[in-house]
């Protein structure tokens, strides 16, 4: 196995916001608290280290060494848990939905960044502790979003009714997904080991967050994971002081709706990620997980004939705090009031509304955590280069999009020459002379020239592409075999991480597949891995 790196400001996959907090824009300064180096980190500690309570790090420890009782834990994880306790520990945060089977690559990459960093952050800190924690996304409600995996292009569905928090969802029914997996698999001892995987996580667990935990567990547990379930009284106590200020006071609405306004006017490529709500917070129960709204004097839960007087609404979060759940705005929020984090690690959509809540974060008396692009990678065998280097094409070509890709090469190796800028030029300069003309002769002549000039060049960019056209047709195979080798690995246009599920990666390189992302990840490190294998 090797790796080579590309910035990820060069792959084209990245949206101007997050490039332009890639490149330390001056104008996101405002919108997060510090940058994701080491220097940065040594503030960080110090920060978080004089706000985070020692009564909060006891309950944490409780709820974990309770969510933790009866698995079969690593050294690594049962030392982290045990340090946890600890006034000198910090942790490095990563999170996700509980996707079936994991779900898309991308899963595995964020929790491997939060691992590689914590390493990172021990060599430079050494007397400190640095825990790698994966935030179970258990209280979402977007069963569709979560309830399937592809594998070798096909789809692997768990069909069953929806609704409610997904963590709280039973495991039944995913007998036939098990079956339909085996038989796609086949035989060989990694598809057993695979199978086995499978059928120990949701076949043997009451619920999908108990069955995501034995397989984050089995797949990261070695390297010192902590999996973290908040969707428990005891942490929810702690976040009460917020969620009644969100209830009373609406702080939320207003603040992040306008860093939001304000992040969309710095560039009018910048969307609004997020919109708060009046209430960002869902009634949690057996019946669901719905929406509280103000309703005149009272409060309701959506789709519901719950209602509650304001008192009536303020003791039951008093004494059920757990039946109260944070939308994606507060979320952030009751994250870093839980857990001693100084780092956030996630992907593009989620940093960029991360970037809404900095003023919020002020607000609140919170430490802003600094914000780290997860990991990416391409995974890429030795034979499908050796393809690409045939074909006359760079690995960071093959980020391109399809067509452009295929129209750069026919260009690039056809007999003709098929670029027609030199036309253009020259049938520009031409026109150049006709304006001086009609400037010293007649003005209105001026529109006929323009016309003019456009008609022409219009005209030469369909020669052009007409020309692009025969030539595509005269190398068939060669545009073929591009457009195969493209697809391969980025399929429909897409990064390969965002549809191809881990037991893809398993079968191809072996059960190592965790190691090997941690070898090769480099989390402060700026750059898209490809990671190549024999």
């Amino acid at each position: 196995m090797r790796a080579e790196g590309i910035p990820f400001t060069q792959t084209g996959f990245f949206s101007d916001l997050i490039t332009d907090y890639l490149q330390d824009s001056p104008s996101l300064a405002p919108y997060y608290h510090r940058r994701p180096d080491l220097t940065a980190f040594k503030e960080q500690l110090r920060e978080k280290a004089g706000q985070y309570p020692m009564a909060h790090r006891e309950v944490l420890s409780e709820v974990l060494q309770e969510q933790y009782r009866g698995v079969d834990i690593s050294e690594a994880t049962a030392g982290h848990l045990e340090v946890l306790t600890s006034p000198d520990t910090f942790t490095v945060v990563t999170g996700h939905q509980l996707n079936l089977f994991t779900g898309p690559l991308y899963f595995h990459y964020k929790i491997a960044s939060a691992i590689v960093l914590c390493r990172q952050l021990k060599e430079a800190f050494p007397e400190r502790n640095f825990v790698p924690v994966y935030w179970m996304a258990t209280e979402d409600h977007d069963f569709d979003e979560i309830s399937h995996f592809n594998v070798n292009g096909k789809e692997f569905r768990w069909n069953r009714p929806s609704g409610g928090a997904v963590g709280r969802m039973d495991t039944q029914g995913l007998e036939a997904v098990e079956e339909a997996l085996g038989q796609e698999l086949g035989g060989g001892k990694a598809a057993r080991e695979l199978q086995e995987l499978f059928h120990e996580a949701y076949l043997k667990h009451p619920n999908l967050s108990a069955a995501t935990r034995y397989l984050a567990n089995k797949l990261f547990g070695a390297y010192g994971l902590v999996i973290l379930d908040a969707d428990h009284p005891k942490l929810k106590a702690l976040f009460t002081p917020y969620m009644q200020e969100d209830l009373l006071q609406n702080r939320a609405h207003a603040v992040v709706g306008q860093t939001a306004k304000n992040l969309s006017e710095v560039r009018d490529t910048y969307p609004i990620q997020v919109t708060p709500r009046e209430i960002n917070l869902f009634y949690l129960d057996q019946n669901g997980r719905h929406r509280l709204v103000r309703e005149g004097d009272t409060y309701g839960v959506l789709d519901t004939d719950l209602r509650f007087t304001r008192e009536a609404l303020l003791e039951t979060l008093d004494q059920h705090p757990e039946r109260f759940s944070p939308n994606v705005i507060l979320r952030p929020l009751y994250q870093e009031v839980i857990l001693p984090n100084l780092c956030y690690i996630g992907g593009g959509g989620e940093l960029a509304y991360w970037l809404e809540l900095k003023d919020f974060f002020d607000a609140s008396g919170q430490a802003f955590p600094i914000l780290l692009l997860r990991n990416a990678a391409l995974v890429l065998s030795e034979k499908q280069v050796g393809k690409a280097e045939k074909l006359g094409v760079s690995l960071q070509e093959l980020f391109l999009d399809k067509n452009r890709l295929i129209n750069r090469k026919i260009r690039e190796i056809s007999n003709i020459d098929i670029d027609f800028t030199p036309q253009r030029e020259h049938l520009q300069q031409q026109f150049k002379a006709l304006y001086h003309l009609a400037d010293q002769t007649d003005p209105t002549f001026l529109g006929a020239v323009k016309a003019q000039e456009v008609k022409q060049l219009k005209g030469l960019d369909k020669l052009e592409k007409r020309l692009l056209k025969a030539q595509k047709h005269k190398l068939a195979d060669h545009v073929e075999r591009l457009s195969e080798l493209h697809h391969a690995l980025f399929p429909y246009g897409n990064l390969q991480e965002r549809s191809r599920n881990f037991a893809e990666a398993y079968l191809e390189i072996g059960a190592d597949w965790p190691g090997i992302l941690l070898d090769h990840f480099e989390p402060l490190g700026g750059e898209f891995t490809l990671l190549i294998y024999p």
